[in-house]
């Protein structure tokens, strides 16, 4: 019988390169952030566990295709998989020809379209969900399940107005009579106001939509999500407030990151710092 876990208790990495770098990394259930000079292993830490934790996923006793050497220990310690989301930064063009082929949206055209483009979807699911469960709640007759309705929907809503309040600046609000993520722009002078795809975002914009739009879609429910160097294309402003606002959408969420940029923790995260030479021998 399958088991999810809370989160991940440790990962340990027997040989980092060949050669030799034996990384034992014990995380805290809340904030984890790697940090170390370029070339330390950061990275190749993230993705090694990240590649572990989906054989995981799909209930292999001995992950085939994980890293060699790679464990990694959940808690608590009779779970058998743990739900997680991994983000990728860098908006780089996509070159894979068979998957442009497959693409029915011809506005993808990097990896963070990439990464909206399948978000679109679980937010649709996301939305079916929630509605669904709004609906069991206000016909059960129930004083009190009709309160808790109007709590169901709320993340939707928070996560709405953080995106509002992130993109004031470029005067880009949420469309919120679309069922997918798309963007009013108010008019500039006696311009008509613009409909904007996400594709249409900033390479910035598209990170912390991504980011958002992953940690919402989880509907605050526990699991762990891995990023590597997230700060890349964002201002200095949202990189401070990126972890709280991860926190604030969802409490249980345990946020595994690497990253050079001093910024994320200076909002009262720096006890949550490991660097990479205090975790290897």
């Amino acid at each position: 019988m399958r088991k999810r876990a809370d989160y991940i208790q440790s990962i340990e990495i027997k040989a980092l390169w060949k050669g030799g770098r034996h990384v034992v990394w014990n995380l805290q259930p809340d904030v984890n952030i790697l940090s170390g000079i370029n070339g330390v292993g950061k990275s190749t830490i993230i993705n090694h566990s990240a590649r572990t934790l989906a054989e995981i996923d799909r209930d292999e006793i001995v992950p085939k295709d994980a890293p060699q050497g790679v464990t990694i220990k959940l808690m608590p310690e009779d779970a058998t998989y743990i739900k997680f989301d991994v983000i990728r930064s860098f908006d780089r063009p996509l070159l894979h020809s068979d998957l442009l082929e497959k693409l029915s949206d011809s506005r993808v055209k990097t990896e963070l379209d990439w990464q909206i483009y399948r978000l679109q979807k679980r937010f649709l699911d996301y939305q079916v969900n929630i509605g669904n469960r709004i609906i069991e709640l206000l016909t059960s007759g129930d004083p009190e399940d009709q309160m808790k309705a109007a709590e169901v929907s709320a993340p939707k809503k928070q996560f709405q107005d953080m995106i509002d309040e992130l993109f004031a600046d470029t005067h880009k609000k949420i469309d919120r009579k679309s069922n997918e993520i798309q963007f009013i722009q108010a008019p500039m002078g006696d311009k008509e106001p613009q409909i904007l795809t996400p594709y249409q975002l900033s390479s910035g914009e598209k990170q912390m939509l991504a980011i958002l739009m992953t940690v919402l879609v989880e509907n605050r429910e526990p699991y762990a999500l891995l990023m590597d160097e997230p700060e890349i294309s964002l201002h200095i402003d949202w990189q401070q407030r990126l972890i709280d606002l991860i926190r604030q959408l969802n409490p249980n969420a345990q946020i595994i990151l690497s990253t050079h940029s001093p910024a994320l923790i200076m909002d009262g995260w720096m006890s949550n710092v490991t660097e990479v030479n205090e975790i290897t021998n």
